[in-house]
């Protein structure tokens, strides 16, 4: 188990090198770049050429590529378009969005778990058919339709998670709710569905059917056989989930013009800015390999019989 997710580790730092070339390659394609963006109306073809030269944009892209990949090695993420260090950009972003997602990671666990185990019997037959409209649901909608109800209608929520520079999200609760509620919505229809199946499977195993055979009651089997056999499916799905959630969180964090990493993205992709694009790329994939990679560990302390097995690489 361990040898595979170092080598699945391995994999994906080469996957996440040609996604980082893929996405440098392709930015410099589309229409526009940084220098143009970056002076808007007053751009004029003598300023542009001035700007893009003092950025480097008259490279070929490929020297560039590799230039950043230098520095990269050197811990330098680079300079922004708009001449600040990617590094502190990143910084005062990254802060934002974990806060967000851990908020709806420590909801996620509670309810996917028990909407789970009572989506896999009669009584909870509605909390699946839910789960299954919400998976087939983009984000961005519904973060519009919790705007369109508790902001427009009831006027309960600002539909605009505005927050003042250099103030924590913290000091406004009010400006976290919709999100969170998006990105909650949008993690418990996968949890919800991979938590029922696993509980299914578990209750339909000869071991749970044996213990229901000899009287023993539905709670205590439920305690005793059906949960562990769930939990593995649980936490390797909360792990990918709460980095998914920082993925997720791109158009949920726009839609409503939350300061984080995932609306700086979008805006750096609007206006070609290319090291910021790069190390948002680096830090969300980099992110999903290690979740990947606790997903496995995380499975032998909770299945027995994988501390004696020797699992292929």
């Amino acid at each position: 188990m361990i040898r595979r997710s170092v080598a699945r580790l391995g994999t994906g730092a080469l996957l996440l090198l040609m996604l980082s070339l893929l996405v440098y390659v392709g930015l410099d394609l589309l229409p526009g770049d940084a220098a143009t963006a970056r002076l808007g109306v007053s751009a004029t073809p003598e300023r542009v050429a001035e700007l893009r030269h003092r950025l480097g944009l008259d490279q070929p892209v490929l020297a560039r590529y590799f230039g950043w990949l230098t520095g990269l090695v050197r811990g330098d993420l680079g300079t922004s378009a708009t001449g600040k260090p990617v590094t502190e950009m990143l910084s005062d972003r990254i802060g934002n969005s974990a806060l967000l997602s851990g908020i709806t990671l420590l909801l996620l666990v509670p309810v996917s778990l028990g909407a789970g185990l009572l989506a896999a019997t009669r009584r909870g037959r509605h909390v699946s058919a839910g789960a299954l409209l919400l998976v087939s649901v983009p984000e961005f909608a519904i973060a519009g339709a919790l705007a369109l109800l508790f902001a427009v209608t009831l006027r309960w929520l600002p539909a605009v998670s505005l927050i003042p520079p250099g103030d924590s999200p913290i000091a406004h609760p009010e400006a976290l709710v919709l999100p969170v509620l998006s990105l909650l919505a949008v993690g418990l229809s996968y949890a919800i569905r991979a938590i029922r199946a696993a509980a299914v499977t578990a209750a339909a195993s000869p071991h749970v059917e044996f213990l229901r055979l000899n009287g023993i009651p539905p709670r205590a089997v439920l305690r005793t056989a059906v949960l562990p056999a769930v939990l593995p499916v649980a936490v390797q799905v909360w792990l990918v989930t709460g980095v998914g959630l920082v993925g997720g969180g791109v158009l949920v964090e726009k839609v409503f013009g939350y300061p984080g990493i995932g609306e700086l993205l979008v805006t750096s992709v609007q206006t070609g800015d290319l090291p910021v694009v790069q190390a948002l790329v680096l830090v969300l994939g980099g992110a999903m390999l290690a979740a990947l990679a606790l997903a496995d560990l995380a499975i032998v302390p909770l299945t027995p019989r994988l501390r004696t097995e020797e699992v292929p690489a």
